[in-house]
């Protein structure tokens, strides 16, 4: 398949070389050791270094206004383990066994897939940086058949751990596209008959030319990119949210929602609009597993219309899709 790639200079191969071995050593761990290290860097994380534990106060504050002190503050200890949790668990998919990862990460609703890529729909999966959004590409062991499975990534400014990054997630048969080349990719795959599923995270910053689209989410007003909206309507395809629970200490379980099957049936940012709704219930029901440390709204309306004081510029932003 298709993919964007760029070359490593020699000291950069070497670093990664280094850095892929002792990577690749500790994930032959077992999970079980592995979450004994994750409950060291927790306590580090935390009560140590605080790792942005100012923004993580903040962002939860302002979401759950209505929330007690107390509660917060059990919210944001949940959000810490899980984030070192995180963060051993991908590792684990460097050299965790076919077998083990259907076994810890299950998929409930296939069949609505292969009702679209019988009918060669192409597949758009919506997802947020909620739970193990990693081991989400281990989607191709539930699924037979012959379709082009992608995820959209932005690459890393350090080249070394993009690479590293790259090899995880395209370790299970996905493959990793960049999200500025995603949409003339796609088209490709397209035109040589490829049936695509490819999956968005979605709850990205956009730059101040990307925000065509505000909803509330989270009680704040949300600037949010559209373009995965926007390549679903051009490839015509279904759209599902990926709903992912975790019922205990290494296992999710991933549902299909689907949104719609034909886009064009859906109003302008329709289908923006569900994608955060969804999430935002799942948020709001275990609030612990979404990534709390990412700045998530440091860009505001008052921002964006500064950044663009003429109002028919606005206007015209606001009305791209």
């Amino acid at each position: 398949m298709e993919q964007s790639t760029y070359t490593l200079n020699f000291w950069q191969r070497i670093a990664y070389g280094l850095v892929f071995g002792f990577n690749y050593a500790v994930s032959l761990l077992p999970l079980w050791f592995l979450y004994g290290i994750s409950d060291c860097i927790y306590a580090i994380l935390y009560y140590l270094i605080g790792y942005r534990k100012s923004l993580v106060s903040k962002n939860l504050r302002d979401s759950f206004p209505e929330k007690s002190e107390q509660e917060l503050l059990q919210i944001e200890r949940k959000f810490y383990r899980w984030l070192c949790d995180y963060f051993v668990e991908t590792i684990k998919l460097m050299s965790i066994s076919k077998q083990e990862m259907c076994r810890r990460m299950q998929f409930i609703g296939t069949e609505q897939l292969y009702e679209d890529l019988a009918a060669k729909r192409h597949i758009t999966l919506y997802l947020g940086h909620y739970c193990n959004w990693e081991w989400i590409t281990s989607i191709p062991l539930w699924l037979k058949g012959t379709y082009a499975g992608s995820q959209l990534y932005h690459p890393m400014e350090n080249k070394i751990f993009d690479r590293l990054f790259l090899y995880i997630r395209d370790r299970l048969g996905t493959t990793s596209i960049d999200m500025k080349e995603a949409f003339q990719i796609l088209l490709n795959w397209r035109k040589q008959g490829y049936v695509t599923i490819t999956g968005y995270i979605a709850d990205q910053v956009p730059g101040f030319s990307s925000m065509h689209y505000w909803p509330q989410f989270l009680n704040h007003d949300t600037p949010t990119y559209t373009g995965t909206e926007r390549i679903a309507r051009v490839l015509q395809s279904s759209v599902y949210y990926i709903s992912i629970r975790r019922p205990k200490r290494g296992y999710y379980v991933a549902s299909y929602i689907k949104i719609c099957t034909d886009p064009s049936t859906m109003p302008k940012f329709a289908i923006t609009e569900r994608f955060y709704r969804l999430l935002e219930n799942d948020i709001r029901e275990h609030p612990g597993f979404w990534l709390w440390s990412h700045n998530r709204w440091k860009r505001t309306r008052a921002d964006f219309e500064a950044c663009y004081p003429d109002e028919n510029e606005r206007k015209r932003i606001l009305s791209k899709l």
